[in-house]
């Protein structure tokens, strides 16, 4: 819902005004929740919108504000007739002076139904994020020496809370759940050389999975990231397929216990509605453009179709091999203290399979062939990426310029 709040001079005819204020919001065409100057209820809508009428109202907000939430950005919406405009940009450099954020809405009307129905949505997401719960199970692997997340910052930031949740809590319910067939997977193919110990492995994974959701749902989780490789000795398995079908069911599932990715995957999901894949790059070309990343594991609902494998690097347990479809994609993460992003679109080519790499693998070409070397191998942040399906560049930009 967006809310919109009217600031307007005595001095001005206001049935002039009210006439000059129904045609420009009906221009933008846009479905409105008109609160006038009544500003008890600003701060509870999705969007909230500060309609500068007139001239001479500079001072209205100036005493206004104190009752206003000052942890926001203020829209200033204008039609730039009776003097909006000029009043409008002194209140922003009262903003400004006094350290706080804001903006002007001004522009023809394809403009502004466009930016409106952008914060709109941005507001949309920062509601998904807010209050969300994402568990840490274990702690980050030992390889991730550039990813630790300060709990407080990722509270401050995104709205998110960490809740640690100790790896033997995992272990022990994994322990008190009954054997059982994985019957749900019985039927999915496996890599012919691999088959005899993914269908032995099939049952633990299944109670790995169903340990997680456990937590997931014990703790109030949107979500988690596993220091997966301790299952490895543990229960002689992994945490793929898991990771694989939590993804699917909505949650966010992170492996290795990267917390940057996870939260890359928590804002990825709240704008596309996919947590994306997780997933390294393993080989590059900086003169075309194209990089081959890989992982164990994906979302199944993002396979067009997929098989089951032992994991890469132990050999063991269930890995994924996953097809994703071919089109446009978005490579997106976040840093350890969300001071940097780095989003850029991509198009997916195609998929492959080499036996020395994880098991899904996917081959992307940039859009600027020249981001490998300026981002990827000088600058990048941290080695797990999220490919994104779609497009999501503008939507996650302008999130994080925000």
């Amino acid at each position: 819902m967006i809310s919109i709040y009217t600031l307007t001079s005595s001095l001005h005819d206001s049935m002039a005004v009210d006439a000059i204020t129904a045609g420009f919001l009906s221009e933008i065409g846009l479905d409105f929740d008109y609160k006038g100057s009544d500003f008890t209820s600003f701060g509870k809508a999705g969007l909230d919108l500060i309609y500068v009428r007139t001239g001479g109202t500079e001072g209205i907000f100036r005493d206004l504000l104190p009752s206003l939430k000052k942890d926001r950005t203020f829209y200033l919406l204008t039609s730039g007739k009776s003097n909006s405009l000029a009043a409008s940009m002194e209140i922003l450099s009262y903003l400004n002076l006094h350290g706080l954020k804001g903006e002007i809405l001004h522009g023809d009307a394809e403009y502004l139904r466009k930016r409106i129905s952008l914060l709109s949505k941005l507001s949309d997401v920062r509601q998904k994020l807010a209050g969300q719960r994402l568990g840490v199970v274990g702690a980050p692997s030992d390889w991730l020496i550039s990813s630790g997340c300060d709990y407080g910052t990722v509270r401050r930031n995104l709205g998110i809370e960490l809740v640690d949740i100790p790896m033997q809590r995992l272990l022990d319910s994994i322990a008190s759940i009954p054997e059982g067939e994985c019957s749900e997977y019985a039927e999915i193919a496996c890599k012919p050389a691999s088959e005899a110990s993914v269908r032995a492995s099939l049952p633990m994974a299944d109670k790995i999975y169903v340990a997680l959701k456990q937590i997931i749902e014990n703790e109030r989780l949107s979500g988690l990231t596993i220091r997966c490789f301790d299952l490895l000795t543990a229960v002689h398995n992994t945490g793929c397929l898991a990771l694989a079908r939590l993804n699917s069911e909505g949650y966010v599932a992170t492996c290795e216990g990267d917390v940057p990715a996870m939260l890359t995957m928590a804002v990825s999901r709240a704008v596309s509605g996919c947590s994306g894949f997780q997933c390294n790059a393993s080989k590059m070309n900086p003169e075309t453009g194209e990089i081959l990343f890989a992982h164990c594991t994906l979302p199944l609902s993002m396979a067009r179709s997929y098989n089951f494998d032992t994991h890469f690097e132990s050999g063991i347990g269930v890995g994924i091999h996953g097809e994703i479809p071919e089109g446009r994609a978005t490579l997106f993460k976040i840093s350890p203290d969300q001071s940097r992003v780095f989003v850029h679109g991509a198009e997916i080519l195609g998929n492959s399979y080499e036996e020395n790499l994880c098991r899904t693998q996917i081959l992307v070409k940039m859009d600027s062939p020249s981001v490998i070397v300026d981002y990827f191998l000088k600058n990048p942040i941290g080695n797990h990426h999220v490919v994104i399906p779609g497009d999501h560049v503008d939507m996650l930009t302008a999130l994080f310029s925000l």
